[in-house]
């Protein structure tokens, strides 16, 4: 396995390229994609005049949510790693709108603090597995913390009940050029907390108590549009950037080996429903 500094500057340079998908597509990756944080956000329970840190925030649609939670008194503080949709964010949910609402571009593995704190609770959607070293982007999130503040989180468990996340890319791959390194195992990913032992760990040692971890099913619902839906899961996933420097041609090659792999998502009745099994992580920041 790779070492931390060099995990981190792989990541860096995916998220660099892979910011065009996530921007291109950040309306549906909002609607479509709501389920994989909706478990954290009802277990979060922002109240009015909170102070809420988003980790990994994206293109921004779960920060503002959660400004929409804890209204204008309150503050809601997206982080994310990606220069480029952080800028997106910036454009899509303004204060004036939002209330209350920041955005920052931020590593959380490298600073000591993040800005906006102290929070009464963080909330996170499918990013703490992606941390090259996630103790210590927990540690961060833990100071950022006021002592007794919540963490609510989600990740992605095993392959075997996400089935979807592979196929898009799988399908593609033979049509594209080369694409970046897949994680192999403890290496950020979406199967990196596949153990909750291992995420259980992570949290205690980053200084959090009261850790629970619980399982929890849900189902994308995507359109019935399966070129265009092959093409979202692409340019989202690990073979995006290839995806998008190809010719025509290829594009649309990949897409079509992409639609072969997903067609079993399909329902008789139309649309594309994605089994999606998560870990819902609760904890309380200790002093």
């Amino acid at each position: 396995m790779a070492d931390t500094a060099s995990l981190r500057s792989r990541n860096a340079a995916f998220w660099a390229g892979a910011a065009a998908g996530w921007i291109r597509h950040a309306d549906r990756q909002d609607e479509v994609g709501r389920p994989l944080g909706a478990p954290a956000m009802d277990r979060l329970a922002a109240r009015q005049g909170e102070r809420i840190l988003d980790v990994g925030c994206g293109c921004g649609g779960t920060t503002a949510e959660l400004a929409t939670a804890v209204g204008e008194t309150g503050a809601a503080v997206g982080v994310d790693l990606a220069e480029a949709m952080v800028t997106t964010a910036r454009q899509r949910f303004r204060p004036d709108r939002y209330p209350g609402i920041q955005f920052h571009v931020a590593d959380i593995e490298t600073v000591d603090v993040l800005p906006g704190g102290p929070f009464d609770a963080a909330f996170s959607r499918m990013t703490l597995m992606l941390l090259a070293d996630p103790v210590a982007g927990c540690a961060t999130i833990r100071r950022s913390l006021r002592t007794g503040g919540r963490l609510a989180a989600t990740v992605f468990r095993d392959g075997s009940v996400n089935p979807w996340l592979s196929a898009a890319m799988l399908g593609a791959a033979p049509h594209l050029g080369p694409l970046p390194p897949l994680p192999v195992g403890d290496e950020p990913g979406p199967h990196s907390f596949a153990d909750p032992a291992r995420l259980a760990r992570v949290l205690t040692s980053a200084g959090f108590t009261a850790v629970t971890i619980s399982e929890c099913d849900v189902a994308l619902e995507a359109p019935d549009d399966a070129d265009a839906v092959a093409e979202w899961l692409i340019e989202v996933g690990p073979a995006g950037a290839a995806y998008r420097i190809s010719p025509p041609d290829r594009q649309a090659s990949a897409r079509a080996g992409a639609v072969r792999l997903l067609d079993r998502f399909r329902g008789p009745g139309g649309g594309h429903r994605l089994p999606a099994g998560l870990w819902v992580v609760t904890a309380t920041a200790a002093a």
